[in-house]
């Protein structure tokens, strides 16, 4: 049962909840942390964990799209980011590095006008094939109808369509709207599509066709959408709402599952955990890869709303680094702040509940148990 607030005479608010608002509780039984699986599979495509590495410039290149493939995950190419804009993009990263605080996002906008090169989108994804890991590339709703067959052509394995929020009901005048239902039926490719951060925003998503919706709305380090458009999305309700909608069209479609991926507030391991407690299948991480050594952003953090020509929601912001790709999934961990040995984490985690998979995770017990007063 929802409970709910009187902000005043005419206006009602539903209390919802964050990570850091909730807890997992441990049950009578406990395993040994090497009995526990954290395999996901998504249509044909398994992987040893269910992280999956945001497309964004900071934090997913060609080559760490590769990294993160061989070591179990995905990492996904943002096929509208410097990658597709510049032959060698190196000197531009290297630049936005360097950017004092008060010039960053003017010089992102200057940079990101740089158009897209469809050649550049089938280089780049043709390199991800050719190191034998699965192809990943993602776009906006506005690009997608310019760009998918280029990328459907160079041979993506999964498509993903993300943006800050994303429904299966976009009204305008000005252009002919994408029509997520006719565009996933005709493609021969899994599509991920979000983010969605309501029950029913999800399960409209879900009656298109996707393999897996991105739950979330611009909740990452890097977006400032809650300060420049009043939108937040606190992420253990979400992901909860749209774990229900998942739930509710596996009966309307009769067994037809759709992956639910949380995609935002996902800074340490244990919220990880608690994203996979409250329904996730995934989880999809931007600022937490970001913190990698071979992370192109090299300890700074930055996404597409950064660059948005006419109103940005977003910032380059520091995080630093705290190891390789490899220690930030598996460990070993050098500090007990939760931002490496993620898998080691959950697995720790599943364990200390007496849970053996992640499905079987889902049902753990949870608790409102806020760090802080709210």
């Amino acid at each position: 049962m929802s409970i709910e607030t009187e902000i005043g005479r005419a206006k009602r608010a539903r209390t919802t909840f964050s990570f850091d608002d909730v807890a997992i509780v441990p049950s009578r039984r406990t395993r040994d942390p090497e009995d526990v699986s954290t395999t996901w599979t998504i249509d044909a495509f398994t992987f040893d964990t269910p992280f999956i590495a945001a497309p964004m410039d900071s934090v997913v290149s060609p080559t760490t799209a590769i990294m993160i493939g061989k070591l179990g995950g995905l990492g996904v190419l943002d096929l509208e980011g410097l990658w597709t804009r510049y032959e060698d993009p190196e000197p531009v990263l290297a630049e936005i590095r360097s950017l004092p605080s008060d010039r960053v996002v003017e010089r992102l906008q200057q940079l990101y006008a740089e158009p897209i090169k469809a050649e550049l989108i089938t280089r780049r994804l043709a390199d991800i094939r050719e190191a034998g890991v699965t192809v990943a590339g993602s776009l906006s709703p506005q690009r997608t109808q310019e760009f998918y067959q280029t990328v459907v052509d160079a041979g993506v394995d999964i498509f993903v369509i993300r943006g800050t929020t994303v429904s299966a009901e976009h009204v305008s005048q000005n252009q002919e709207p994408l029509n997520l239902k006719k565009f996933i039926y005709e493609l021969d490719v899994p599509v991920i599509v979000g983010g969605a951060a309501t029950y029913t925003a999800a399960l409209h998503l879900m009656r298109t066709g996707a393999a897996g919706v991105l739950v979330g709305f611009g909740g990452g380090a890097a977006s400032t959408t809650r300060a420049t458009l009043g939108i937040h999305a606190p992420m253990a309700t979400a992901v909860a709402d749209v774990a229900g909608a998942r739930r509710d069209y596996l009966d309307e479609s009769g067994g037809r599952y759709v992956h639910v991926i949380a995609d935002g507030g996902l800074g340490t391991s244990g919220d990880i955990v608690k994203a996979i407690a409250c329904g996730a299948d995934a989880v999809m991480l931007g600022t937490t890869f970001a913190r990698a050594t071979d992370a192109p952003g090299g300890g700074y953090h930055w996404g597409a709303e950064a660059h948005h020509s006419l109103l940005p929601r977003g910032n380059r912001v520091e995080v630093g680094t705290t190891g390789t790709l490899e220690e930030i999934i598996y460990g070993p961990a050098v500090t007990p702040d939760g931002t490496a040995n993620l898998l080691g984490a959950l697995k720790r985690s599943m364990a200390t509940t007496g849970y053996s998979d992640l499905k079987e995770f889902q049902r753990v017990e949870v608790v409102v148990a806020p760090y802080r007063l709210r």
